[in-house]
């Protein structure tokens, strides 16, 4: 029996058993710091995100760039600091809003917003003035819902300090009308530009679509690495042995 061999067998076996471990353990730290899931209650994002769906919430991209029109976020309810909210981001720092009844105006441009269901048109806080430019870091927020939610129009507007993170993807339960990455809207604001906008208020939709694709595949890519240096050093292993021929 070669001890040397049984020896580097065994602690090729050893080494590739800790490097799982820390690897699984690394995976999971960094998955918990970039993602969180929720579940929503109530209705004032419908048509867009249903009642006791659960949603990833990607805690991750707001580290590179400022949240844009039209991300959904959620974020520690300023009315009620026990309680986390979601809504849509509709104006920026730097941008006016005016709100006339269900009109929304952003830097002068009236929103046609495709994710407002015209059966839940609606504004309840219509007896208030609206019209205001938004001070550096803080944004204004509205749910889809437009009769029944409880945001900007209500309580005032979001401190940035308070968003926990954009909403990216709806995995449960199966067969709505919503599964998967959440559309992108920046469409509806394409027309609304700023003469001397803040920095880093912007993203492109690229950059959208970019943050979802990596929020899907980075636990794979942690595996496919792992794997890929697991055979990389199985191979080396193998060099100089002469293939056993019958």
């Amino acid at each position: 029996m070669n001890i040397e061999l049984d020896f580097e067998k065994r602690y090729r076996l050893v080494r590739e058993v800790i490097e799982t471990i820390v690897l699984t353990i690394l995976m999971f730290l960094v998955i918990r710091l970039a993602v969180q899931n929720f579940n929503i209650e109530g209705m004032s994002m419908e048509p867009s995100l249903h009642d006791k769906e659960l949603i990833l919430v990607d805690k991750w991209t707001y580290l590179f760039h400022a949240p844009g029109r039209g991300d959904v976020v959620v974020f520690v309810a300023p009315p009620h600091p026990d309680q986390d909210y979601i809504k849509r981001i509709i104006a920026l720092p730097g941008d006016t809003i005016t709100i006339r009844d269900t009109t929304v105006i952003v830097d002068g441009v009236t929103l046609s917003e495709s994710y407002v269901d015209p059966h839940r048109q609606g504004n309840v806080y219509a007896y208030k003035n609206i019209s205001k430019v938004i001070p550096p870091n803080y944004y204004f927020v509205l749910g889809d819902n437009r009769i029944g939610s409880s945001d900007s129009r209500d309580w005032g507007l979001l401190p940035r300090s308070d968003i926990i993170g954009r909403a990216a993807l709806v995995y449960w339960p199966l067969g709505e009308s919503n599964n998967g990455l959440l559309p992108n809207v920046s469409s509806v604001f394409a027309k609304v530009h700023q003469t001397g906008s803040v920095p880093g208020t912007q993203h492109t939709e690229a950059t959208v679509d970019m943050d979802g694709m990596f929020l899907l595949l980075m636990p794979c890519l942690f595996v496919i690495f792992s794997r890929r240096r697991s055979l990389q050093a199985a191979s080396g292993n193998r060099k100089g042995r002469c293939p056993y021929r019958r």
